[in-house]
């Protein structure tokens, strides 16, 4: 069978280029700005609290918008992920922008061992990171890892309603097309383009994706044995996730025009480890 991690990396290692060059991801703003951060940190502000002095670690960073964004509010931050390509535009971000970030190269179930048994105060991961994760609830005890004794996993993610929809539809129906529940075979998938504007062509365009309903994600991050202190569902996503169907209702993010009170566009979801 071929490994997840593979199809799943050549992807990410493609994408990188194009998305640091694309004003979506606005990489020269922090630059030009050194009190900019990203649309996704901003937004998750009044939940996220003041961070500074916090060791944080960022799971699934991919180029690392957020994780400059977090330093910038004054954690101490370490960005992980699995594409060397989506690190080298991370760092070249880090450095441009002044703002000091150690990156390192690992699988998410692998980051415990990768960053040396290391602890910290925050892990943060934002939206659009568990999909490309078989197992939830190794993912949880991950993070429960990675976490000291009253640190505290932040996430905002797409809702599991959200990613079961189907895309495909041209009429304002919101249908349940693909599973919400996670399942032990990927979901594969095989799409030319990304998310953002881009003229870049890519040749590696198939995916193994997992959806993980908001039960299982909940259930999973108990049984890691920590303390769930928030859960928020929202009505916006940061990107137009069903173009043609969606407004723009703030900065980078949206919510579908009719009638958004039908659909869970994101959550937050927050947790601690408890100190004893």
């Amino acid at each position: 069978m071929t490994d997840y991690r593979e199809v799943n990396r050549a992807n990410w290692d493609e994408r990188a280029q194009a998305h640091a060059a694309s004003s979506d991801y606005g990489l020269d703003r922090f630059a030009a700005d050194p009190q900019h951060l990203s649309e996704v940190v901003r937004f998750d502000l009044p939940r996220l609290g003041d961070v500074a002095g916090l060791r944080g670690v960022h799971l699934q960073c991919h180029i690392g918008t957020d994780t400059v964004s977090l330093a910038r509010l004054g954690a101490t931050m370490t960005g992980v992920d699995f594409s060397p390509k989506s690190l080298e535009q991370a760092r070249r971000l880090a450095e441009q922008a002044g703002t000091p970030v150690d990156f390192v190269e690992s699988d998410v179930y692998a980051a415990p061992e990768a960053l040396g048994g290391a602890r910290f105060d925050l892990v943060f991961t934002g939206v659009g990171a568990l999909c490309w994760l078989p197992d939830i609830r190794r993912w949880a005890q991950t993070v429960a890892a990675l976490l000291r004794p009253g640190g505290r996993l932040f996430l905002r993610e797409g809702h599991p309603v959200l990613w079961a929809l189907d895309y495909d539809r041209s009429d304002d129906l919101l249908a349940l097309h693909t599973s919400y529940f996670t399942h032990e075979q990927p979901q594969v998938y095989d799409e030319p383009g990304t998310y953002v504007a881009t003229d870049a062509e890519f040749t590696h365009t198939v995916t193994h994706e997992w959806n993980h309903g908001l039960g299982e994600i909940v259930t999973a991050v108990l049984d890691a044995g920590l303390t769930l202190t928030g859960l928020v569902e929202h009505q916006s996503v940061p990107w137009e996730a069903l173009p043609g169907r969606m407004t723009k209702v703030a900065e980078n993010e949206w919510q579908i025009s009719d009638r958004p009170e039908r659909l869970p566009h994101t959550y937050t979801l927050q947790a601690v480890k408890p100190s004893v």
